[in-house]
């Protein structure tokens, strides 16, 4: 993606913003909604003995916020190639060529 203001680019950083969006609400919802604003609601469970709204403000909200990085990489892993900028297209020299290129030059 050569032109960073071309349609492509634009479509490219509308799915990146909306993924962003989308797993930044998730986190909102599994740490203070989850922790904080239904805590007293889901302390009616228990989950491992421990009320879960403790839980979740305590431990869950963790686990969710490791998982949604793994979510985010896989995602934007696949946007990635969808749109041709990933990793995979980087063009990189051979070690060596740079290496021998610069003892043949001494």
């Amino acid at each position: 993606m050569s032109n960073s203001h071309g349609p492509q680019a634009k479509a490219y950083w509308k799915e990146n913003i909306r993924l962003v969006l989308s797993l930044l609400t998730i986190w909102f919802v599994a740490s203070f909604g989850m922790g904080i604003l239904f805590a007293d609601a889901l302390d009616e469970f228990r989950f491992f003995g421990f009320k879960f709204g403790f839980w979740m403000a305590q431990q869950g909200s963790i686990f969710c916020f490791v998982i949604l990085i793994f979510i985010y990489v896989y995602k934007m892993n696949k946007l990635d190639h969808k749109y041709g900028v990933d990793e995979d297209q980087d063009h990189f020299a051979p070690d060596n060529s740079y290496y021998d290129k610069k003892e043949s030059e001494e």
